[in-house]
């Protein structure tokens, strides 16, 4: 994404990426891959207003593990952040390390960094041996760029290394992993230089050597590019995986609910965050598996058929769950069907599975009495009116819609630019214009609180099953 000087967006593209899925609950990428990416996605950007770029802001998915050698050479595809097959290296951390709860602010989950670090080491140890240097996704891209290993707090705070509340890696879960902090890259703060272009990475770009800045994790530069950086400020993310997102004046952990404390990618704030692993991605695997390669129209059609007390009922749990279950066997479920259930209705369900989940979630942050004002929408979903309506009658809170906010973290990315570039955040991180509100449905809310207890059920009765299924 390219910005203009008075923080307009000036240019778009992108490049697509594969997952690999070499075993069931595995999902890998090509470090490389992101890499070539990044190059090809900017090479698609007008070449003279290239030319003209200030800084570089980066944001990318969170948790991957990208292990390499002493030389910065990838050991082996990166390990995602929807990779399951850690569960019991959480349970063998948490084992080590009594305190990682209060440490890290968090339930160790699989799809953490540290959990997966213990996962290579059991399994294949002559790599983890040779392991010199673990990053995350974005940090990888910012060391073919500046030559710098780097991350910042955000995006760190997912490792299951960081001491979420000092924003300094934690020594005792470092060793819990035989790891020490020359594994670690240097951290700053998601609005602060990191490094510039190198000569090289400057001219496969067409950039200028730019001053790159820290950046953040998706979520955190999602909240800065809506302009969410103040205490109860909130959003809710309908991309691939779906996120509810509020900020905190200071460290307030849930770890309990399978809630997520981590920080912000701004200096002095933290964020709670609820987290489902399939949201949007659910929405793909419904169209591909009735056949239908028109979304819009499918989801119209959803939106004619409506939901009744008898439509089928969806949990969306296809890579297992984080809040507020934290179980990587939950699967997906298709319950009530009928010989006459159309695709129509399937989909149907499978939005209001979504939008159920996020009830789940949103309960478990207001549990403590922590304040979650006007939420703002971003992600892919957010091009989806139904599914707003249907998301906004099941937290019985009103969305906020405002201009940008389907590009999320991209747009926060470049703010965070302009932040290292010497602007200040008054200047850059104000809240983009609303483009439209959607009010919650009174009844529409009525009849999803009652379809809500029976989709919780589902998840209780089917608990065990789960477990027995995946062993």
């Amino acid at each position: 994404m390219l910005l203009e000087a008075h923080g307009g967006i000036a240019a778009q593209s992108a490049s697509s990426l594969e997952v690999r899925r070499p075993s069931p609950g595995f999902s890998e990428q090509d470090p490389e891959a992101w890499w070539q990416g990044t190059v090809r996605a900017v090479a698609m950007l007008p070449k003279d207003a290239r030319a003209g770029v200030r800084a570089i802001g980066l944001s990318g998915q969170m948790h991957g593990a990208t292990l390499l050698d002493a030389q910065d050479r990838p050991l082996r595809p990166a390990i995602l952040w929807n990779d399951g097959r850690s569960a019991q290296e959480c349970l063998e951390l948490e084992r080590r390390e009594p305190a990682s709860r209060a440490i890290t602010g968090n339930i160790m989950m699989p799809g953490f960094t540290a959990p997966k670090l213990l996962w290579v080491a059991r399994h294949e140890p002559e790599l983890f041996r040779r392991t010199a240097h673990v990053l995350l996704p974005k940090d990888y891209v910012r060391l073919r760029l500046t030559g710098e290993r780097v991350s910042d707090m955000s995006d760190a705070s997912g490792t299951g290394w960081l001491d979420v509340g000092r924003r300094d890696w934690s020594d005792a879960m470092l060793s819990a992993t035989d790891l020490t902090r020359a594994h670690m890259p240097r951290l700053v703060e998601g609005s602060s230089p990191s490094g510039a272009l190198t000569a090289d990475a400057a001219e496969a770009l067409g950039l200028a050597r730019v001053v790159v800045a820290g950046g953040g994790g998706d979520n955190a530069a999602s909240a800065v590019g809506l302009g969410v950086v103040r205490p109860g400020q909130a959003f809710l993310s309908l991309g691939t995986s779906g996120v509810l997102f509020v900020v905190t004046e200071r460290f307030r952990p849930n770890p309990q609910r399978a809630a997520h404390a981590f920080c912000h990618c701004l200096p002095e704030r933290w964020h709670q965050m609820s987290v489902m692993l399939s949201a949007a991605s659910t929405l793909d695997w419904i169209a591909q598996t009735v056949g239908c390669t028109d979304l819009a129209d499918l989801v119209e059609r959803a939106e004619a058929h409506g939901l009744h007390r008898h439509s089928p009922l969806f949990l969306p749990y296809l890579s297992g769950e984080r809040t507020p279950h934290n179980d990587p066997h939950a699967r997906g479920v298709l319950f009530g069907l009928r010989a006459d259930s159309t695709a129509a209705e399937l989909a149907g369900a499978v939005l209001e599975g979504v939008a159920l989940a996020f009830a789940d979630g949103l309960d478990v942050l207001i549990e403590k009495g922590d304040p979650v004002g006007e939420i703002s929408v971003t992600g892919g979903g957010a091009r989806l009116p139904y599914w707003g309506r249907l998301i906004a009658a099941a937290l019985r809170r009103p969305l906020t819609y405002r201009a940008g906010g389907e590009v999320g973290a991209a747009l926060g990315a470049a703010r965070l630019a302009r932040l290292a570039a010497g602007e200040t955040e008054e200047a850059v991180c104000a809240a983009p214009s609303v483009e439209r509100v959607i009010q919650p449905d009174a009844a529409l809310s009525s009849l999803l609180e009652s379809r809500r207890r029976t989709f919780q059920r589902l998840y209780r009765d089917l608990k065990t099953a789960f477990v027995e299924f995946s062993s």
